[in-house]
């Protein structure tokens, strides 16, 4: 994060909601490069188009707090403060990954950065976010847990049954809901009789938001106050982000979309609506632009070189993470 002592708190916090994003995306277009090159081993569900949630929900939180994720986590993880070469090295199945190389890409764990791991089963981290605001609270430890799913999994039985849990409880929870349009291959429309999930809130007692998911400064004034509420002992939030997902679901599944609607979102970019609108407010340069880009394309170069010299995982070692 850029540091000059003449920006003031506010422009900090922009910058760094900045290079939040282009960390996302460059670390995920090359990891579309790479398991294109099968390099990268497993089902790949990519981030891009969803940067602002990620960044502007993950600069509300202390490094002590909670993410649980889901199976297109790497935004998550970045957002939270996850390293490039430990987050390749995991996709490529090295020794040297944050989850030693047995999780790979929807399974990346990191206890010191409150990474709780993603998830392959739709909106599997949303009871576990009952267990989680239940251990915060029973050890007054102050802390916050985001959990983060998808349009889809609001249709699961265990949304509504933890979110009504947690609630009964006034647990430091905060639910974030990326609608990205679709669940898979399936439209939002074509399965829910409502279109805004948020609205659901209310039959929990609980704050429900709607926020512009490609705003991220929209997002994070959501985030606090949500995070805010919950470590204060007020209880959950239910935070829907209206995103779109440029990708397809994942790598090995085929998904035309209509052209006039890919287009329309790819000109609300998140990340190209907020350059301009900080060269505009002249809080960076173009030239800044450029160093901040070109730092991190050094940094991922050499994630990359460490995570394809790294070993894979001993056979014979591979249980001692899971007996230790």
């Amino acid at each position: 994060m850029m540091a000059d002592s003449h920006f003031q708190e506010g422009e900090l916090l922009q910058l760094r909601l900045l290079e939040t994003m282009y960390r996302i995306r460059i670390f995920e277009e090359r990891a579309k490069s790479l398991y294109m090159q099968s390099r990268v081993y497993g089902a790949l569900h990519l981030y891009i188009g969803q940067e602002a949630v990620a960044a502007g929900v993950c600069a509300a939180l202390r490094k002590e707090d909670y993410v649980l994720s889901t199976h297109r986590g790497h935004g998550h993880c970045i957002a939270k403060g996850a390293e490039f070469k430990f987050m390749l090295a995991e996709l490529m199945g090295k020794a040297t990954g944050y989850s030693g190389g047995h999780g790979g890409s929807m399974h990346i764990f990191c206890q010191e950065l409150g990474l709780l791991g993603g998830n392959g089963i739709v909106g599997g981290g949303i009871p576990i976010s009952v267990g989680v605001g239940h251990s915060i609270k029973y050890r007054k430890s102050g802390q916050v847990v985001v959990c983060f799913f998808g349009d889809g999994a609001a249709n699961n039985g265990t949304f509504h049954e933890s979110l009504n849990m947690a609630s009964l409880w006034k647990l430091p929870v905060v639910y974030i809901c990326e609608n990205n349009v679709y669940a898979a291959t399936t439209r939002v429309e074509d399965v829910s009789p409502i279109q805004h999930f948020a609205h659901r809130a209310a039959g929990y007692g609980i704050p429900g938001a709607i926020v512009d998911g490609n705003d991220v400064e929209e997002v994070h004034k959501a985030a606090k106050e949500a995070v805010d509420r919950a470590r204060s002992g007020y209880g959950p939030t239910l935070i829907e982000c209206k995103t779109y997902r440029i990708e397809n679901h994942c790598m090995v599944i085929n998904q035309p979309k209509p052209p006039e609607e890919l287009r329309a979102w790819q000109e609300k970019d998140p990340i190209k609506s907020y350059e301009e609108k900080l060269l505009r407010q002249k809080i960076l340069s173009e030239t800044q632009i450029i160093d901040m880009k070109r730092k991190n394309d050094y940094l991922l170069e050499k994630a990359e070189e460490f995570a394809i010299e790294s070993p894979f995982p001993e056979p014979e070692k591979m249980m001692q993470n899971f007996l230790a």
